[in-house]
């Protein structure tokens, strides 16, 4: 597309499709801007910094993705008709996925608060936003003047009917049994997050090495975009630890840290280390030489941090490459002990806690009907959830004081454990519930988004649903020492802090079905990874026959406690009925008896009710709309048309009948008027059915009265043409007409 601005644009071709990447349209006064377009998909990433003004233990990187609902020709479903402040659950997940690859790409110790926004400002609804914000990220910061140690692009891998495809439009990815989003170096991979249908570990790491190559066009892309429209990078040089300060501390701190980080309680160990912090900041204030020169101990216990937990790596690192232990004392491939408890909780649906070592993990799992789904507004339109699975972590569970709040990192945990529980539940058709799992961390060192998962498949099958086959997970690490990589099964708290990766498996004994890896080095061989995988499929197995051991299958039958849900099906003509005006008679039906009624146009009625009692009141109360008249059956109606060939008497909701005029008395009747009033009740029998037309007798019901039995000949219908019977069936039907004619009549002049 031709502009009238100073565009400086580069295009990818990958696999077929032309990625486009330009700067200078938009968005000028930040540091670095670009617009990516693949199809009809845009997104505007920009990235800004601000110098720090303090000095912080942490890079201050902040990334925010958003989609505007005018990309897609969409108007805002909130009150306020605005996209609101707060970020939606995928647009969360998706500024996660755009963080956690740029931030290792950024040079340590960079003196500045850095902000990338990526916005959504074109949906084509084929091609998926999200990996186009991650490379758009890369590209934005390629060209800006921070530092940054790319490019990185992002890419979605599936499969279909077992071939690849690199970013599969939006209708393909619902027919792929992998989904993989990863981002890569021309060197490696640096981060996976994915959903997969019990496919086997080799199959990944062939997919991501294919993925790998494929997207090295987009990689070149940017490198050209950088040469053209690059600007002049900061100057910027790590602050270096004083060497006298270096070897002040190590020495105080050495031997007394070494002991600390043997102790494998968790909380145990942390006062130790505290205290070795406390002794090393006393002893500097203490110290003669510094106590002189105020700037030389400040600069000191600036420093004293950082090279304690310099420190603390080393030793960490070193006993693992040297002697194989690791700080609770086990070596690289052994799971925690693993503790479980089922169906703690009386009054839940379905409950589980779930220990491995310090980690623990209370999970609950409730059913509701389908009216309980999750409905959000998206670009592709209104989407429903049947199922989902919210992590907490609360600041119990690390000791700490903290306002509660759902944090990214809980939206994310918990995403993952949806995503790998997700292919093992029962479809809707089998089992119509819509089912919450909540995990609450409630004590954490390492590894609880994957407790959550183990838990979660625990407490579905506490609960009674019917799922495929059990799922766990397990979380590996990674200490990378020259050219010697060391993998470590069900890492701690403290090794993902001091490794060099973090990489999440859960699946089945058959295949994977949620991987989640990131690294904080430049990259991983696949060959690692593979390697990773291996272990991880070994202590899954482990952890799978420890679940087996409490409970191997789901229970044969629901809680009492959970919803009780039949299906009905009724005449979708009295649909309308059963609603009522405004919803009066559904909402009648809901408030008599609890229960919660789904209807389908169909006629398909779903009821999900507190027990059974209240099922079959509430079933009762559906089908009293969908009645159908038995031949020979009395009935007590009203009447509600008056016609000179007889009465019409509704003799069931939405069910008329007609009664002759000489089926109305057991002595001759000269007009309707003289037996039968509009309102007038009375009792009658059902004399002949013929599909939708009833005809009722009330003289049989008198005659029976008088102990006279009703002869159904003498009601019948005479077979010959020309006669009585026939006569007034003509007539009957001609009344009909007339009636219709003066209905129509009085619509036309309304």
């Amino acid at each position: 597309m031709d502009s009238i601005f100073d565009v400086k644009r580069v295009t990818a071709q990958v696999m077929g499709n032309d990625v486009i990447i330009e700067t200078g349209r938009l968005a000028n006064q930040a540091d670095g801007a670009v617009w990516i377009q693949c199809g009809g998909t845009v997104v505007l990433v920009t990235a800004c910094y601000a110098p720090l003004e303090r000095e912080t233990d942490f890079f201050p990187l902040t990334v925010e993705y958003s989609e505007k609902m005018y990309a897609a020709g969409r108007i805002p479903g909130s009150f306020f008709r605005r996209e609101i402040g707060r970020p939606s659950e995928r647009e969360t997940l998706i500024s996660r996925l755009i963080d956690r690859p740029i931030r290792p790409m950024f040079p340590k110790g960079f003196p500045a608060e850095v902000q990338v926004l990526a916005n959504v400002i074109s949906a084509d609804q084929i091609n998926d936003p999200d990996t186009l914000a991650l490379t758009g990220a890369s590209a934005a910061l390629m060209i800006s003047s921070m530092p940054f140690n790319g490019p990185i692009a992002g890419a979605r891998i599936g499969r279909i009917n077992g071939e690849l495809i690199l970013n599969p439009t939006t209708k393909q990815q619902e027919e792929s049994d992998l989904n993989l989003v990863f981002a890569a170096s021309r060197e490696a991979v640096v981060m996976v997050e994915g959903e997969a249908e019990f496919v086997a570990e080799q199959d990944i790491i062939d997919a991501l090495n294919w993925g790998k190559e494929a997207i090295i066009p987009l990689l070149d892309a940017q490198e050209e975009l950088a040469v053209i429209a690059a600007k002049e990078k900061i100057a910027f040089s790590p602050t270096e630890i004083a060497p006298e300060f270096e070897e002040k501390i190590i020495a105080l701190a050495k031997e007394s840290l070494e002991e600390a980080l043997i102790i494998p309680e968790k909380m145990e160990r942390r006062q130790a280390r505290d205290e070795v912090r406390e002794t090393v900041m006393t002893a500097l204030q203490e110290d003669t030489a510094l106590a002189e020169d105020p700037a030389k101990l400040e600069a000191a216990q600036s420093q004293a941090g950082e090279i304690l937990a310099a420190l603390e790596k080393s030793i960490v690192r070193r006993r693992i490459v040297n002697e194989g232990v690791r700080i609770d004392g086990r070596d690289t491939k052994t799971v925690r002990p693993i503790k479980i408890e089922v169906g703690l909780l009386p009054r839940t649906h379905g409950s589980a806690l779930f220990a491995r070592g310090e980690t623990k993990s209370l999970v609950v799992t409730t059913l509701g009907s389908s009216t309980d789904e999750q409905r959000m507004d998206s670009l592709l339109g209104d989407v429903s959830k049947r199922f989902m699975l919210h992590y907490n972590f609360p600041p119990y569970s690390v000791g700490e004081v903290r306002m509660p709040r759902v944090s990214r990192r809980e939206i994310g945990h918990g995403a993952l454990a949806e995503k790998a529980l997700n292919p093992i539940l029962p479809d809707a058709a089998d089992f119509p519930f819509t089912l919450r799992v909540v995990a609450e961390t409630m004590e954490s060192n390492g590894s609880s988004s994957m407790a959550a998962i183990c838990g979660g498949t625990l407490s579905l099958m506490d609960a009674g649903v019917p799922i495929q086959a059990p799922v766990a997970g397990v979380a590996m690490g990674l200490i990378k020492e020259d050219d010697q990589f060391i993998v470590l099964t069900d890492i701690l708290g403290d090794e993902d802090a001091l490794g060099d990766m973090d990489f999440k498996i859960a699946g089945t004994s058959e295949g994977v079905t949620a991987v989640q890896m990131d690294i904080k080095i430049s990259g991983i061989p696949t060959e690692v990874m593979a390697r990773a995988m291996q272990q991880a499929k070994e202590a899954r197995l482990h952890i799978l026959g420890e679940m087996s051991k409490v409970l191997s299958r789901p229970r044969g039958e629901l809680s009492s406690y959970a919803p009780q849900h039949t299906e009905i099906m009724v005449n979708p003509d009295i649909i309308r009925l059963i609603i009522g005006p405004g919803g009066k008679n559904i909402k009648a039906i809901t408030s008599a008896t609890g229960a919660s009624i789904d209807i389908d146009d169909s006629g398909k009625i779903s009821i999900f009710a507190p027990d059974t009692e209240s099922m079959e009141k509430a079933k009762e109360m559906v089908q009293y709309y969908d009645q159908h008249a038995e031949l020979g059956k009395n009935y007590r109606g009203k009447v509600v048309k008056v016609m000179e060939i007889g009465a019409i008497v509704e003799v069931l909701p939405n069910v008329e009948a007609l009664v002759h005029i000489s089926q109305l008395d057991t002595a001759r009747v000269a007009k309707t008027e003289d037996v039968a009033k509009v309102g007038d009740e009375m009792e009658v029998k059902v004399i002949e059915i013929n599909g939708d037309r009833i005809r009722a007798s009330r003289k049989a019901v008198l005659l029976e009265a008088e102990g006279i039995a009703w002869n159904p000949a003498d009601t019948a219908r005479p077979a010959s043409r020309g006669d009585k019977g026939d006569k007034d069936r003509r007539r009957e039907h001609s009344e009909r007409g007339r009636e219709r004619s003066r209905e129509r009549g009085s619509r036309d002049k309304d």
